[in-house]
């Protein structure tokens, strides 16, 4: 059952999202040749409790930091680890922040150092293609909306689309009713309605969409070890059109 927010619990989530989206900001400023994923970790959970709030991955299913770090074939849910990011690098840092009981979602891939023509590419269009589904994420519209043109304009760049990690909705649990791929047929799935709250969170890889998940049963990489970005925002369909709470 889809859970329908009223504007005041998106109000609540947008709080959440304005924190995160300041900590992905800090992060920013802080990538370069060296740092580690573990000291940026280190970083997220001093800045997200600064703010009041609680990293909401910490202990989700026995998970045991604050935010996923994936480096380059790395897809989704990478441990933080202490080897140091090297030039060329592509780094990918998800958090979800609980701010009184309301969530938000993120997730941004960075660039370390100069990165290869093909990394920016892939970097790029990861980030316009999560636009593209947001401009079909409006009343009246369909999931399979914003999935197929996910889908063709990933594809259309040479990119696949993994099927393995979709969007889900979000709002004072981390995942809820509706899933949100980020692949199919337009025409399908739920209709969008004013008070759905979601993520969408396209995950491009240069080779194949196809994935394994390491023995610690939570990295998840490329089968063929090409690499792999993602850009998720938390969205709100609310009587004012789309809100993307995760911006500043």
């Amino acid at each position: 059952m889809i859970i329908m927010k009223t504007m005041e619990q998106i109000e609540k989530m947008r709080a959440a999202g304005k924190i995160l989206a300041a900590c992905h900001r800090e992060i920013a400023q802080l990538i370069k040749p060296g740092i580690t994923t573990w000291e940026i970790d280190q970083f997220a959970e001093k800045f997200i409790l600064s703010q009041g709030a609680t990293p909401e991955q910490k202990g989700y299913h026995g998970y045991p930091y604050a935010t996923c770090a994936s480096v380059n074939d790395v897809i989704c849910h990478g441990f933080p680890k202490h080897e140091q990011l090297k030039d060329g690098d592509i780094v990918t840092i998800d958090m979800v922040v609980n701010l009184n009981g309301w969530l938000a979602d993120s997730a941004w891939s960075y660039s370390v150092g100069t990165i290869s023509e093909q990394a920016d590419k892939l970097l790029q269009t990861t980030k316009e293609s999560l636009f593209k589904g947001i401009e079909q994420a409006v009343t009246g519209n369909r999931i399979g909306d914003v999935a197929h043109a996910i889908q063709v304009y990933a594809e259309s760049n040479g990119f696949s689309v993994v099927r393995d990690f979709i969007g889900h909705g979000i709002g004072s649990e981390m995942h809820e009713a509706p899933e949100v791929p980020h692949y199919g047929p337009a025409g399908k799935g739920p209709r969008l309605k004013e008070g759905m709250v979601f993520t969408i969170e396209p995950m491009l890889n240069t080779g194949s969409h196809r994935t394994k998940v390491d023995a610690d049963g939570w990295t998840a990489r490329t089968i063929d070890g090409g690499l792999s970005a993602q850009y998720e925002h938390t969205l709100a369909i609310t009587p004012h059109g789309t809100v993307i709470l995760t911006e500043l």
